[in-house]
């Protein structure tokens, strides 16, 4: 009987499962999907007993053609950030509080102000923001105090499907450490941001490394769905590294992109630089062995993209990005685009913030208008580059991945303005696929981190900035890193 192994991603509107073999071999892979729901403007939260029911859906379906009995080990990942806060029964005290929910905003600054004093503060103040488990569970003590007296252990999204599926709580380091709860350099949580949460203790989950096991299945799960009892289900980590993973990132050193509803620019580092902007993942394997991962986000990446195809353009196939964009002529239009129209959490901290065009004349074009936006989400990342401190030169070129990257228009435009050599990458890379290698990883299959990427990540096309291109991009940036200032200035008066 040849093993295989389950990897389950918990995503913002769908949940995606993938079945893989001993040799990497993707066997199934399906889509479930769901939606959260928008009580109030900023606001967005789901029933996690949601996310359960379409894990079980999701399950059944899956294993159909396959024996149940060869499955050794499921893995879970998913969205980061995303609270979900239990009671004495051990069910959701109220819906989960995901981490693009924007109702802490008008809190942000008081709790850097709070915390900048604390252990590790200056870090925490500077990465503290809205969709932070941080200020969530404050929002809720400030709020819903009677939901927040009824907490008696919180976990992070992907955690609860483990809880499901095993009865035990737990958490890796990698949600830790993204928490704002937690103290990276002394790996434990912060006693300081618990005292001003005013959780206890015990509501804290304990931290384990990813490939560890979380438990086996529960005796109703594994009769639910005809598997063994000792089927493992491992701890788990978060959506960005278990795409680091399975896109070599963290395993053989260098940058990834990876173009979703958000951006990511993720890398692995030695130490973390205290200045540099992104927030540090500590990542470890198996609670001996550590490493570090710095991912800045473009909060608004694929949905800024979606907005303009879809709600502006009204057209619904994507492939009008490269019929309508041509690289080698596009670069000249004048047009700016700003692209953080949802705020942004890395660049600038600004929940406030939003976008807007420059530039425009009556001679300006659909195509201009469409090359713009993909140029400012480019602009965006050489932004995140730089102020993460980010050594491009030092790797040559940079792998994306992702949605996003299937647009040759895209890659060139990113290219040209990061002036580099761009890799788009073939193959599965998605955080289910990563998460599932994790369990193979995890029952032998695979012999090392280094190992889990080979033979899986290929090189579809590669993309060499064009020199007169980057020579006009590299003008337009210097106007595009104006924009936040003449926005704040407009928006908020703020004389900065």
């Amino acid at each position: 009987m040849e093993d295989i192994f389950l990897g389950i991603d918990l995503g913002t509107s769908a949940m995606k499962m993938v079945l893989v073999d001993g040799t990497k071999h993707i066997l199934a892979q399906i889509t479930e999907e769901y939606q959260a729901a928008q009580p109030k403007q900023g606001w967005n939260e789901i029933d996690p007993e949601n996310w359960y029911a379409c894990m079980k859906n999701g399950i059944k379906k899956i294993l159909e053609n396959c024996d149940r009995s060869c499955v050794r080990a499921i893995g879970v990942t998913g969205q980061m950030h995303t609270l979900v806060v239990l009671g004495e029964d051990g069910r959701p005290v109220r819906p989960a509080m995901m981490w693009n929910d924007i109702r802490t905003k008008d809190l942000i600054a008081e709790l850097r102000k709070r915390v900048e004093t604390f252990s590790e503060g200056k870090y925490l103040a500077r990465t503290i923001s809205t969709g932070s488990p941080a200020a969530n569970l404050y929002w809720l003590k400030k709020y819903e105090p009677h939901n927040f007296e009824k907490i008696r252990k919180f976990l992070i999204g992907p955690d609860y499907l483990v809880y499901r599926l095993t009865g035990q709580f737990g958490t890796d380091y990698c949600e830790a450490s993204t928490s704002c709860l937690y103290e990276i350099k002394k790996k434990q949580w912060s006693e300081q941001m618990r005292e001003l949460i005013g959780l206890s203790r015990e509501a804290y989950p304990p931290v384990r490394g990813s490939v560890l096991a979380a438990g086996r299945l529960s005796r109703e799960i594994a009769e639910l769905f005809s598997l063994r009892e000792d089927t493992e289900v491992l701890v788990g980590t978060g959506d960005n590294p278990a795409t680091a993973i399975s896109t070599g990132c963290l395993g053989r050193g260098y940058p990834v992109i990876s173009l979703g509803t958000s951006g990511v620019f993720m890398t692995p580092v030695c130490q973390p630089r205290d200045n540099a902007k992104g927030k540090v993942i500590l990542f470890s394997f198996d609670d001996v062995n550590y490493s570090y991962l710095v991912q800045g986000a473009v909060q608004s990446n694929g949905s800024t993209l979606e907005w303009w195809v879809k709600n502006i353009m009204e057209v619904e196939d994507f492939s009008v990005v490269d019929q309508l964009v041509c690289p080698d002529t596009a670069w000249k239009s004048s047009v700016l685009f700003y692209p953080h129209l949802v705020g942004d959490k890395t660049l600038y901290a600004d929940p406030n913030i939003r976008g807007g065009f420059f530039g425009l004349s009556t001679e300006t074009t659909r195509s201009e208008l469409l090359y713009s936006v993909i140029e400012g989400l480019c602009f965006s990342f050489r932004e995140l580059a730089e102020k993460m401190e980010l050594p491009l030169e030092k790797f040559g070129s940079v792998k994306v991945v992702g949605g996003g990257a299937r647009s040759r228009s895209w890659m060139q435009t990113m290219a040209n303005v990061l002036n580099i050599r761009i890799e788009q990458m073939d193959g599965m890379t998605g955080p289910a696929y990563g998460i599932a290698l994790l369990a193979a990883y995890h029952c032998g299959s695979v012999a090392s981190l280094e190992q889990i990427s080979e033979g899986v990540m290929k090189v579809n096309q590669v993309f060499e900035p064009v020199p007169a291109a980057a020579e006009a991009c590299e003008k337009k940036y210097e106007k595009y890193l104006r924009i936040h200032k003449g926005l704040r200035y407009i928006m908020d008066g703020a004389n900065i």
